[in-house]
């Protein structure tokens, strides 16, 4: 039985007196074709784009932080002993992968002719420079250890350039206090995030050096950051780490330290949800339209197959069986384009970008085969769904002989 509507979709859609209706196809399997490629593409651009400044604010920063319930999202922190009896309690959770301490100081960087307000931000052995050293440029990362307090410093590019800064130069700070304190570090590389509120105040320093300008005991931090291994997991880690740490600190994710930059990327997702909804519409309205092109055409031919005994659902599934040939062609089709795209942008960075104004230098892309697996069983089944009402049209039609002299 399914090999003969199998059979009479193939011939009926190749048929070569379809001179009407093989335009007509083409351009609907044209427009499911263009349908998956904007699809993929929105979808892999975002995803792309999104964990891309994602990653910039977590290796500047981590994915929780702790710190005092008296800092305020001010940059001279209120210290605390690191030694917390929480961290053990912390250290049990499989999902966290690293503790490391910091503080930050409010500085001015003078050169000869340049003046710039900066954040020292001060870190020590824990530091993940494995997340890190994907934004440096230049030089070399710090050889920040227990034995011996490190000189070095890292800035952006950007902040080197504005002041003429080069690796090797040693860079005057001052640090308005009572009394005020000035330190010579040396410049050992320097960095890019593309993000502005990084890159245009961020120097990265020895630890030691901001708890000896604020006169800390070497046990006191500003602050611990934590990350974590699966960013799916941040906001219930978030909840883990607050109920260990006690009332007298504080543990917020990355999320709620940067809220603008997360909510504005969350806009991503409803601009690609709006994209996906009027593009399948589209292709929705052209195959329904293709269809019933399709139906008047073989009108004639519907009588004669009623005549010779096809039942009303044979006849409906021989014309679902020619849709879905249509949809598959399309799919195919767009699923290598856009596949293609894809890697050809992931790999050789083809279309750039502004990085001052959309925070990277390229367009960036991100897919894995489960989301274009479901995207495409998505597509599939909508299209199908749909076609079942031009399907049950066409095997009620008409009586036999009406169909059989339509002209």
């Amino acid at each position: 039985m399914n090999a003969v509507e199998n059979l009479l979709s193939k011939r009926l859609l190749k048929a070569k007196d379809n001179q009407y209706t093989r335009p007509i196809i083409r351009l609907s399997v044209l427009g499911i074709s263009i349908c998956l490629i904007i699809i993929i593409l929105a979808l892999s651009i975002s995803t792309g784009y999104k964990n891309a400044i994602e990653k910039k604010v977590i290796d500047m920063g981590s994915h929780i932080r702790i710190s005092n319930y008296d800092m305020n999202y001010s940059f001279d922190p209120k210290p605390f002993d690191k030694n917390q009896p929480f961290l053990e309690d912390l250290k049990s959770n499989p999902d966290i992968a690293n503790f490391q301490y910091f503080a930050t100081k409010v500085g001015i960087i003078k050169t000869k002719d340049q003046v710039e307000g900066i954040i020292v931000k001060g870190i020590d052995s824990t530091f993940s420079w494995e997340h890190f050293r994907s934004n440096m440029l230049e030089g070399n990362t710090l050889q920040v250890n227990d034995s011996q307090i490190c000189n070095g410093v890292l800035m952006s590019k950007s902040l080197a350039r504005k002041l003429k800064l080069h690796i090797g130069d040693k860079v005057f700070t001052y640090f308005v206090q009572d009394p005020p304190m000035q330190r010579r570090f040396i410049l050992e590389g320097t960095f890019e995030t593309g993000l502005p509120e990084y890159d245009d105040k961020f120097v990265i320093a020895d630890l030691r050096h901001v708890q000896k300008l604020n006169r800390w005991d070497s046990n006191y931090v500003g602050g611990i950051e934590i990350l974590i291994r699966d960013y799916d997991q941040l906001e219930e880690v978030g909840n883990f780490v607050n109920d260990h740490i006690g009332y007298q600190l504080k543990a917020e994710t990355i999320q709620q330290i940067y809220p603008e930059i997360f909510q504005w990327t969350e806009l991503f997702d409803t601009n690609v949800m709006v994209l996906m909804t009027i593009t399948i519409f589209i292709c929705i309205v052209t195959l329904i339209s293709t269809f019933f092109i399709i139906i008047l055409e073989q009108t004639p031919n519907i009588g004669i197959l009623k005549a010779m005994g096809l039942t009303t659902h044979r006849v409906r599934k021989v014309f679902m069986l020619i849709g879905l040939r249509i949809i598959i062609e399309g799919m195919l089709i767009g699923n290598a384009i856009a596949v293609g795209l894809c890697l050809i942008q992931k790999y050789f960075h083809l279309i750039k970008l502004d990085a001052s104004s959309y925070f990277v230098d390229y367009v960036p892309v991100e897919f894995n085969i489960p989301i274009i697996v479901a995207i495409n069983a998505g597509i599939l089944t909508i299209c199908l769904l749909v076609l079942l009402i031009p399907a049950t049209f066409v095997a009620k039609k008409n009586a036999t002989i009406q169909a059989i002299q339509f002209d």
